[in-house]
């Protein structure tokens, strides 16, 4: 007769609808955070985050709204790769980020930062929140998921390939920022993309 097998660490634990939900809101608030430090600062930076900061200071809109705005065409991408529980999670995020985007006004004003506080903190803050998100089966969506499907599928580090995006978005805001800002930003986007490759790594974290 064979006993049944022990439960192993290595097993993964499902995190209940609670932790889920928990998860989504200190993600949404660490995002909408780092956007207003590189917004203080006159920074961009790369993913979806890089383009919605990049638009907002060409149109009079907050960049929470305007990275849910962009998102919308990335929705049906991940509905066909990622399947209609991440996509509808990924779409209650960014929800939640033009939410707490267009309310942050009202709860506090970020005159004077740093340009280098506002890149690694901004960008690391940024980092965490997207890393809460995909440890708990959604994101921010853009760039993200393709990142998190590519890392699923091929087994390509997320992070890494977050940064060869990045540097097509850092780019495209030459015309828009001085040197020295864009200087900065290619470090907030190298703050990000070091969360996703230090923490976000396959088999790393047995919890879904």
């Amino acid at each position: 007769m064979t006993s049944a097998r022990r439960p192993s660490p290595h097993d993964g634990i499902p995190h209940s609808s609670a932790e889920d939900l928990y998860a989504m809101f200190v993600g949404c608030t660490l995002l909408v955070l780092g956007l207003v430090f590189l917004k203080a600062a006159g920074l961009v930076t790369g993913g979806i985050a890089g383009i919605a900061l990049l638009v907002s200071y060409l149109v009079p809109l907050p960049p929470g709204v305007l990275f849910t705005i962009i998102n919308l065409p990335f929705f049906a991408f991940a509905w066909k790769v990622m399947g209609a529980r991440f996509t509808l999670r990924s779409i209650a995020v960014n929800a939640g980020i033009a939410l707490f985007s267009a309310i942050r006004p009202y709860a506090f004003e970020v005159g004077t930062v740093h340009p280098l506080f506002a890149a690694l903190v901004g960008g690391t803050v940024i980092g965490m929140g997207i890393l809460s998100l995909a440890r708990h089966d959604a994101a921010v969506g853009g760039t993200g998921v393709l990142t998190l499907w590519l890392q699923r599928e091929r087994g390509w580090n997320a992070g890494r390939t977050q940064i060869a995006l990045d540097v097509v978005i850092l780019a495209l805001a030459i015309p828009v920022v001085s040197g020295q800002q864009l200087g900065w930003s290619i470090l907030s986007a190298a703050a990000i993309s070091g969360i996703l490759i230090a923490w976000h790594r396959p088999g790393r974290y047995t919890g879904y």
